[in-house]
């Protein structure tokens, strides 16, 4: 199996009712449970952040929509790996996910 990088981006922060947070997080844990050992790193979501460029180093993301966090799993091709986000909770609340093929070296 091939490995990919779920990059995060947008989506509703964590700044919401205790309620809503619970949602939120009872949605990732049926998600991460549903991928099971396809999960090969659980990631973590990004904090403050600085760009290197020739320019030289600014303060915050370079893109519109900053990176929020990132999760590693396996699968079979990019397709499937595309399809095993469809449903993701990040998605579901507002979010959208990147999905990268790692690349051993």
């Amino acid at each position: 199996m091939a490995k990919f990088v779920l990059v995060y981006s947008g989506g509703m922060g964590m700044e919401m009712e205790p309620e809503a947070q619970k949602q939120v997080m009872d949605d990732w844990g049926a998600w991460y449970g549903q991928m099971g050992e396809a999960i090969v790193d659980g990631g973590a979501p990004f904090g403050a952040s600085k760009n290197v460029t020739s320019s030289g180093i600014g303060d915050g993301p370079l893109g519109d929509t900053p990176a929020t966090g990132y999760t590693i799993i396996e699968a079979d091709t990019l397709d499937a790996a595309a399809k095993a986000c469809e449903h993701h909770p990040h998605v579901k609340h507002g979010g959208a996910v990147e999905v990268f093929t790692w690349i051993d070296m």
